[in-house]
């Protein structure tokens, strides 16, 4: 029996501190954005395409309109606000810089805040990762950085020609009983030095991209920063380099490179249910 007095499972209530908590943190984050030359944008609750930026349909919450077309609450703002800036109000603006504040809804009833931010037709991953670092220390936390790119674990592969679930799954056991020596100092990359070094060693298929995460690590001011070159990621549209936040088994923030309506693009969701438990746990 379900009281009416219940909320479904996943969904959120914030009242009285957690809920004046949240506005701070919401407002706190939103000043940095602003200062950093992001206008803010609210997209609607439904969309007719989210289907594009979700890897597993059946996490969207769908049904039809009224002309019997496939409508989905959104459980991601990414390429809906690139498509709304671009197609929709292109004529009235060209500004490229946006941020958002809303939630997203996955089947069958969770719902989960986010403050997030797409720089539209812009390629260096290294400046949103440093404003995900600015915002880190705004908010005196210092999770993990974990930066990738998703273009290698594709292209070890290919390479190797193996199943490129080994490194959706993370079984590095397996990665180990190949017993190849290259691969065998990706596994073991953790920071600049490490990927230095294994660059030395990899096929010249792979070592373009393991340079190009290089370069761009190198440019981050973060102190907790982790390299993962074959971490192979769960979103559909990152086509380069990304990266995560993570502290224990919580993750606070993804961003990264994509294409989106023929420009590369750079965006990030900061995950705000997640965040605020760590800011409670530090108080």
């Amino acid at each position: 029996m379900i009281f009416e007095h219940e909320i479904p499972k996943g969904s959120r209530l914030y009242f009285g501190a957690s809920a004046k908590a949240k506005r701070v943190l919401e407002n706190q984050v939103c000043d940095i954005l602003d200062n950093a030359g992001f206008e803010e944008i609210l997209t609607p609750n439904f969309s007719y395409s989210q289907h594009q930026a979700i890897g597993n349909d059946r996490k969207l919450i769908k049904f039809s309109d009224e002309n019997n077309e496939q409508v989905s609450l959104r459980a991601d703002s990414t390429l809906d606000v690139v498509r709304i800036i671009t197609k929709r109000l292109g004529r009235t603006t060209a500004h490229k810089k946006w941020f958002y504040v809303q939630p997203i809804f996955t089947y069958p009833s969770k719902e989960e805040y986010q403050i997030g931010c797409e720089w539209i037709g812009h390629n260096d991953i290294s400046d949103i990762m440093n404003l995900t670092a600015e915002i880190l220390n705004a908010l005196k936390i210092n999770p993990i950085l974990q930066i990738s790119n998703i273009n290698i674990p594709k292209l070890v592969a290919s390479e190797l020609n193996i199943d490129i679930d080994l490194l959706k799954n993370g079984e590095i056991a397996a990665l180990f009983e190949l017993n190849c020596d290259w691969l065998n100092k990706l596994i073991k990359v953790k920071d600049i030095e490490s990927l230095k070094q294994a660059i030395q060693f990899v096929p010249q298929s792979i070592k373009t991209e393991l340079e190009k995460l290089l370069d761009r690590a190198q440019k981050v001011n973060y102190s907790n920063t982790i390299i993962a070159p074959l971490y192979y990621g769960s979103l559909k549209y990152y086509d380069g380099i990304y990266y995560r936040v993570i502290h224990n088994n919580s993750t606070l923030c993804k961003g990264g490179m994509y294409s989106s309506e023929g420009m590369s693009s750079l965006g990030f969701a900061l995950y705000t249910d997640n965040l605020l438990k760590i800011l409670e746990e530090d108080r």
